[in-house]
């Protein structure tokens, strides 16, 4: 079985195949890229205009065609322009799932500017952050986010706000309307395909977010990996007979279960799917029987997500009474998906396939596909690195590389890897080394070459996909005059992988309660990061020789019924 995906590979790699591979020179470092790949974003949806009468984006009642997504994100784009917005300028979008999202991002990237992706989970003062830190010209928004900002707005009061979906008039807000008013082409532009396209923020150690800088390469490798992965399958299918060599490739019907200003969204659900022609379904909220209800309403063919979505829809005492007929995948990314659910999924969805990618923000995407067959043969592994990676195991104190078989961290370089962190020159240097992007992940390779993520290196939490730096919620909690020593830690949890725990010492004499610091967090941190698990210590926390907490003993000697 292996033998045969490897030549298959090899073959959809090889000088003059579709995915062929080249090597350039890239920030002065030998990168792997695809040959006939697309230069940039723009380019490739200008490549969706022969698509026009076919649907885009769907929520609840609305539906986009790709003509009229043309004409949107021309007249945005006039619209920007008309703000002062040139090539290298910023533009924020802070809003939930709307169709807006997407034809924002979409006028943005095609006029040389790149989108600031505001994580609508942040309060005021989160928010407040990213905009010092990026300094976007525009920023789109709805009225939920225009409430978050609260009175901090006019500390960036220079930034243009335009209004998305506010049910009046707000002051110095633009209306939407107005500023697709006039339908129009996009103007022409050159845009150099290692300029940035997007800053997608990642949690960072110090306590404040990163912005990661997503280059037109990297965030079009990424989707020309995923378009590898496909064709892999569907070759292999044919081979085993299993498909006919000439049948008509599925347009893609995709539910958008994960925020846009994630890459898991943005850049593999959405990015493939408008490549292929294919329609986006948006949700107000992630239900598992509102998924239901829509897969089988829009016929939808893939639903990627963080893998508790997977488990909670084929859970659903709906599940079995609905048609789920046109289903081809069902998995998910963000955390490792549980191999127990990869069988489920296999049992459940008579059409569906199990899948999973492992990636991060810093590489645009995905590192790993994991599918079908392999997959529930290999349920713990997260599959082969795509063909534009190098990948290597290391000692993660030295960099050599440690013997096949044995754990270490997880090196990758290639075409999607980021640019570097915005205003971050040493955090850019620690983690990418001549091309070589640290993951911050243990794992191991086996005899195919496949990787199993087996350990983390970075101090955080992965709650349901989302990345919640310890030290960032340590911050917030050790504001409060009562707390004398905390520290944060992930706790298992079966429906979102993790949830965030926190053990502390409190000041003599003082009786501060879990409810009350969870209020006190309320104001500084998103609502995802405040612990759940509270653990209030007699004596001060255990410490290694090096003064640090050990977290990984105090985590395995607490037990959640003892929580607070």
């Amino acid at each position: 079985m292996y033998q045969e995906y490897k030549d298959t590979w090899a073959e959809l790699v090889a000088p003059g195949a579709d995915f062929e591979i080249a090597v350039q020179q890239v920030r002065g470092v030998p990168i792997r890229t695809y040959a006939n790949a697309a230069q940039n974003l723009r380019d490739v949806w200008l490549s969706t205009q022969p698509f026009a009468d076919r649907d885009y984006l769907v929520y609840e009642d609305e539906r986009i065609t790709y003509a009229q997504a043309h004409e949107r994100v021309g007249s945005l784009a006039h619209w920007l322009i008309a703000q002062g917005v040139k090539p290298g300028d910023r533009v924020a979008i802070a809003m939930r799932n709307y169709p807006e999202w997407m034809l924002c991002y979409w006028a943005t990237l095609s006029i040389g500017a790149a989108v600031v992706g505001m994580n609508a989970w942040w309060v005021g003062r989160e928010m407040l952050y990213a905009l010092k830190d990026s300094t976007p010209k525009v920023m789109i928004l709805d009225p939920e986010r225009l409430s978050q900002l609260g009175e901090l707005r006019n500390e960036v009061s220079a930034i243009k706000l335009l209004g998305v979906r506010f049910p009046t008039d707000a002051a110095d807000v633009t209306p939407w309307a107005e500023a697709v008013a006039n339908p129009a082409q996009l103007p022409d532009i050159d845009i150099d395909t290692d300029h940035d396209a997007c800053i997608f923020y990642t949690s960072g150690t110090t306590g404040n977010p990163k912005g990661a800088q997503l280059t037109h390469r990297g965030c079009v490798s990424n989707v020309w990996s995923l378009m590898f992965a496909g064709a892999l399958q569907r070759t292999l299918a044919v081979k085993k007979g299993l498909l006919e060599a000439d049948a008509e490739p599925v347009v893609p019907s995709s539910l958008v279960t994960t925020p846009l200003f994630h890459v898991t969204a943005n850049n593999c659900v959405a990015h493939g799917t408008t490549l292929a022609g294919g329609k986006l379904i948006h949700m107000y909220k992630w239900d598992a029987g509102v998924a239901l209800e829509l897969i089988e309403k829009e016929k939808i063919t893939a639903v990627s997500g963080v893998p508790v979505m997977a488990r909670e829809i084929i859970s659903h005492p709906n599940f079995a009474t609905t048609n789920t007929s046109t289903l081809l995948t069902l998995g998910g990314g963000g955390a490792q998906l549980q191999p127990d659910l990869v069988g489920k999924i296999e049992e459940a969805v008579e059409t569906a396939r199990p899948n999973t990618g492992y990636g991060m923000t810093e590489t645009c995407g995905i590192i790993t596909s994991i599918s079908a067959d392999h997959f529930v043969d290999k349920p713990a592994s997260c599959g082969p690195a795509m063909p534009v990676f190098e990948s290597k195991v290391v000692n993660p104190d030295s960099g050599i590389e440690v013997p096949l078989g044995e754990a270490g961290e997880l090196w990758v370089r290639g075409g999607h890897v980021i640019r570097g962190y915005l205003n971050r020159e040493e955090a850019t240097a620690e983690t990418i080394i001549n091309g070589w992007l640290r993951t911050g992940d243990m794992a191991r390779k086996d005899e195919d070459d496949f990787i199993f993520i087996v350990d983390r290196i970075k101090d955080m939490v992965l709650r349901g996909g989302e990345n919640i730096y310890c030290a960032e919620v340590e911050s917030a909690i050790f504001d409060h005059e009562d707390v004398t020593e905390c520290t944060v830690f992930g706790v298992a949890d079966d429906r979102l992988g993790e949830e965030v725990g926190i053990a502390l010492l409190l000041k003599p004499g003082t009786t501060t309660t879990a409810d009350e610091l969870r209020s006190h967090c309320a104001g500084k941190l998103a609502k995802f990061k405040i612990p759940r698990y509270f653990w209030f210590m007699d004596e001060a926390l255990p410490r290694n020789a090096s003064g640090k907490f050990l977290k990984k003993e105090l985590r395995d000697s607490l037990q959640v019924e003892d929580s607070f």
